[in-house]
Parts: structure tokens; C-alpha cells; sequence
């Protein structure tokens, strides 16, 4: 009966959705971390209505750029420079958040925020670049056809999309959610600059999964406390 599967036309199409359900499973949980890196950077504009329209402008552009990365994959992987400006630039993210000022209170780093929609869209598309190194790599070693690999791409953005929708949400929900988002950032950042100095030293994609799950149990570990406004009675006059 398998034989009779394997040899038959449908095969290649069977192999191929097979393939594409890999692919869109990869993409989304490859997305995660992503998609909290762009809420936190689509966050730094003060106006919601901004933020949504920061992701969705942001992300078309990450989409034609993600695209030409697929197209060239051959090519740039030769070149490990562009793996070390990824890695500079999700590090010099990182260290940028990390090394701000805190607020008030003293709890949270406040990121410097964006002065307009315009400066935020190229940060969200090569932030989404940076990550997408890493991730077409891996997209590119479960299958070699072009198609697939576009498609699950066109998932993976879509996705994405979805997701940052509603880490925007939670960052405000949870503490320790933004400081979750970039040491993730971080993290992707250290494997790419390990992959430039030797493949070898990078862990399996199991340890980096886990990792980032670790990483974001604490980041949902605390809601943020949300201090009801104190009403001032006013007394009356005492009546002789």
C-alpha cells in the first residue's frame, strides 16, 4: 500500500504539503521571538493607530526583503559579513534597550521612543531581516524547492503579523514582558555571531526553543500593577 502511495502521481503533491506544513510550523514558532522584538519597536510610538500601521507598512517591506533573502539564500550564505551585521545590529538593539534609563519607579527601561512612522518602519523591516537569517537557514535545509520555502514565508509573515498584534496588548499586561523580548533579541543575535565564528559552537534548534520558552514564562510570570486612582470626598461644611 505505501508503495503503491510513493509511486503514484500524488506523491509529489502529498511530499509537498507535507513539506509546507513543516515549513509553516517552523515559521510560526520561529516567529515567537520576532514577533515580540517588532511589538516592542512598533511600542516606541506613543499613538496605537501609529503601532498598527508601523507593523503593517514595516512588515510589507520585511516581506520583500525576506523574500530576496530566499531568492539569494545561495548566495549570501557564502558570506558570512552579513551574519555579523545581523548579529551587530540585534545586539546594538539589545544593548540600546538595556542600557536606557529607567522609569520613575525605577522597574522598567524606557526604549527611546521614535519621533515619527517613518523612522519606525526601516527599524521594524531589518529587525525582521536580522531575525530572517537565521530562520531561512533553517526553512532552506528542510526543503530546496523555491516555492515551498516562499510560501512558508508567506505564512510566516502573516503570522507574524497576527502575533505582534497581540504582544503589543500583552507588553503593557505583563512586567517583565519587554525585557523578555529583548533578551531574546539578545540571544538570536549570540547565535548568529557563533555561526560566524564556527557552526559548530551553535546549540540545537531544540536548546534555543526551549530557551526562548524559558525566557518568556518570565516575561508572562507578572501582570502589571495598575493603581486605582484615590477619589478625594470633599467633606461638608459642619452645620451649626
Amino acid at each position: 500500500m505505501l508503495d503503491q502511495i510513493l509511486n503514484s502521481p500524488y506523491h509529489a503533491g502529498i511530499e509537498a504539503a507535507f513539506v509546507l506544513i513543516i515549513l509553516s510550523f517552523l515559521e510560526a514558532v520561529l516567529s515567537a521571538d520576532n514577533a515580540i522584538a517588532l511589538a516592542a519597536l512598533a511600542q516606541r510610538l506613543e499613538d496605537p493607530k501609529l503601532q498598527n500601521q508601523a507593523l503593517n507598512i514595516g512588515l510589507v517591506v520585511a516581506y520583500v526583503l525576506r523574500i530576496s533573502l530566499i531568492l539569494t539564500a545561495t548566495w549570501v550564505t557564502k558570506f558570512w559579513q552579513f551574519e555579523l551585521l545581523g548579529s551587530a545590529y540585534l545586539l546594538w538593539l539589545a544593548w540600546q534597550y538595556f542600557s536606557s534609563s529607567k522609569d520613575a519607579d525605577g522597574n522598567e527601561h524606557q526604549a527611546p521612543g521614535f519621533a515619527s512612522l517613518w523612522q519606525a518602519i526601516p527599524v521594524i523591516a531589518f529587525t525582521d531581516l536580522a531575525f530572517s537569517l537565521d530562520s531561512v537557514t533553517t526553512a532552506i535545509a528542510v526543503s530546496q524547492e523555491t516555492w515551498l520555502v516562499l510560501t512558508g514565508a508567506t505564512i510566516g509573515i502573516i503570522t507574524l503579523r497576527f502575533m505582534a498584534g497581540l504582544f503589543i496588548r500583552w507588553l503593557d499586561e505583563f512586567e517583565h514582558l519587554e525585557d523578555a523580548g529583548y533578551i531574546t533579541v539578545a540571544l538570536v543575535g549570540l547565535r548568529l555571531l557563533l555561526r560566524v565564528f564556527d557552526s559548530a559552537l551553535i546549540p540545537p534548534e531544540w536548546v534555543m526553543i526551549s530557551a526562548i520558552a524559558l525566557i518568556f514564562a518570565w516575561g508572562f510570570s507578572k501582570r502589571t500593577l495598575t493603581s486605582s486612582p484615590t477619589v478625594e470626598v470633599e467633606k461638608d461644611p459642619v452645620s451649626k
